[in-house]
């Protein structure tokens, strides 16, 4: 229970609360129960339930908003709830139950069992953003980026090199303060942690706020953005009485200045919506199509996120359904388009899709065989007027490393969502804010539109330049910011990482090894 208090305290070190001196509390928790194994052949074990228990509190904590999806059509799916706020956590707690057995596995009395356990719980938040295609949803990192100086970090160590210093220098001062503490009383002991956190908040708050005076990105030239959030509640969103209304709002928007003026997009080169905005199948209503033409003056593009149907395969009569972002010109012709590749397990496909369909499950969706996954790598897509673009659709925003694909460096990021399944809670900000470090990662401006949530304009360094607000239904305009000079992390990706995990390995061999001499 100590343990599941513990991880599930740790959340207020995340978005929004980014309260995260409580780290410095509950980390040590951790380390004092795998103390408190013993040395026995439970002791792994001992761990592992441990390791679980922290993170089942913190998943727990930290995802207890998936639970709203279940009641946008709550005479539906309510009765899954139980089993999502729960089962979900205690599945990507087992990360955390193998990291504090591992660790276990090579404990050592002193600052290197730290570095162990950083190093483990590092590699299995890695593996938690990879394996069965990967949720890495609040990474332990994430508290070294509580704000925009800190932020700059990741644009080095990326979210997996920020775990492994976080998790040091966290649980550092109160560990090795009880350590010397026990050898000598006194004030003394808090020094050599302290001064470990210290010096990791220093370097990082630091090396930001120098990286930040450095001149901001200048704009691209010709290139006026209009972003639209109608903010309409999930569960009106897809009735179809609804769709005609929902069409209505999304044009009277878009001819809507932000200071509410109507000047029918004078002036705008491209208008943004967010994710699957049309609640129909924009490619098969011709009606709709024309409407865009009529909307877009000369030279305008419309850029939105929509659902379609492909062809049938040949030998096959089932089409296949794509979650997509699409761009149409002025005659509301379709100029290029991105089908999602990074789908949603039980929100846009179920393991097993064929299986559990006849037993009667369905995601949440609820679109019969699900969604197929697009073309991978991820290509770029080409707009006129604007550099190459990573399309992100929804929570491919949280993936480090792999929002950008292929050979190609993008000029801009994307991100269409659609965060209305999980109302006013903390899962729609943690989004946000995981898409804010993802261009401070890549050094890329990122253009966020949201049918609610939080839509926003970002520039390469992570500067919120325009936004607007969870249940807030509006516009903003603005100019594009160039990128940045591609960053460490975005050049070397994951090997960042790697490197920064060998270093505490190199620490924990020589630490160890000055011990064994000691002893003889």
């Amino acid at each position: 229970m100590l343990a599941i208090a513990a991880g599930a305290a740790s959340v207020l070190a995340m978005a929004p609360f980014f309260m995260w001196p409580v780290l410095a509390a509950t980390l040590p928790i951790l380390v004092w129960l795998i103390d408190g194994a013993g040395d026995s052949r439970r002791a792994l074990r001992a761990s592992f339930v441990a390791g679980w228990g922290f993170g089942f509190g913190y998943f727990f904590a930290g995802l207890f908003w998936i639970g709203e999806a279940f009641l946008v059509e709550a005479e539906i799916f309510a009765w899954l709830l139980p089993f999502a706020v729960t089962v979900m956590p205690a599945g990507l707690a087992l990360f955390y139950g193998a990291a504090a057995a591992a660790a276990r596995r090579w404990w050592q009395p002193g600052l290197p069992r730290l570095l162990v356990l950083a190093l483990t719980l590092a590699a299995a938040e890695w593996l938690r953003g990879h394996v069965l295609t990967g949720f890495p949803w609040n990474v332990l990192g994430y508290a070294l980026t509580f704000n925009l100086p800190a932020m700059q970090a990741a644009a080095v160590l990326g979210i997996y090199g920020l775990t492994l210093w976080t998790v040091i220098a966290f649980a550092a001062p109160a560990v090795l303060a009880a350590d010397a503490a026990a050898r000598e009383p006194g004030l003394r002991a808090f020094i050599p942690g302290s001064l470990m956190l210290g010096v990791v908040l220093v370097v990082a708050i630091g090396y930001g706020t120098v990286k930040l005076r450095e001149p901001p990105a200048t704009d691209v030239p010709g290139v006026r953005i209009r972003v639209v959030q109608p903010s309409i509640p999930q569960r009106e969103k897809w009735q179809p009485s609804n769709q005609r209304e929902i069409f209505l709002t999304h044009l009277a928007l878009s001819r809507t200045a932000p200071d509410g003026r109507t000047d029918d997009l004078a002036g705008i080169t491209h208008l943004v919506w967010p994710e699957a905005a049309m609640p129909f199948l924009p490619l098969s209503t011709p009606e709709a199509l024309e409407a865009i033409g009529a909307l877009l003056p000369d030279g305008t593009h419309l850029l939105t996120g929509a659902l379609r149907l492909d062809e049938p395969k040949p030998g096959q009569t089932r089409r296949d359904a794509y979650n997509s972002l699409m761009a149409f010109d002025t005659n509301g012709s379709l100029t290029t388009l991105y089908d999602k590749i990074h789908l949603v397990p039980f929100g846009e496909y179920l393991p097993l899709q064929n299986l559990l369909e006849r037993i009667g499950l369905q995601q949440l969706t609820r679109m019969r065989g699900g969604f197929a996954k697009g073309v991978t790598p991820r290509p770029l897509i080409a707009v006129p007027g604007l550099p190459p673009t990573g399309a992100l659709i929804c929570y491919e925003a949280i993936f480090p490393a792999a929002v950008v694909q292929g050979g190609e460096r993008p000029g801009l990021l994307l991100n269409v969502t659609n965060d209305g399944w999980f109302g006013n809670t903390t899962g729609p900000r943690q989004h946000f804010h995981q898409a804010r470090v993802r261009a401070v990662e890549e050094g890329l401006p990122l253009v966020r539109a949201a049918n609610n949530g939080i839509s926003a304009l970002i520039d390469g360094d992570g500067r919120i330049l325009q936004r607007l607000s969870l249940d807030q239904r509006g516009v903003f305009d603005a100019r594009l910011p160039s990128a940045r000079p591609t960053p460490v992390y975005a050049r070397a990706g994951d090997l960042v990482f790697l490197v920064n995990a060998l270093l505490f390995l190199v620490g924990v061999a020589a630490m160890s090894r000055d011990r064994t001499v000691t002893k003889s």
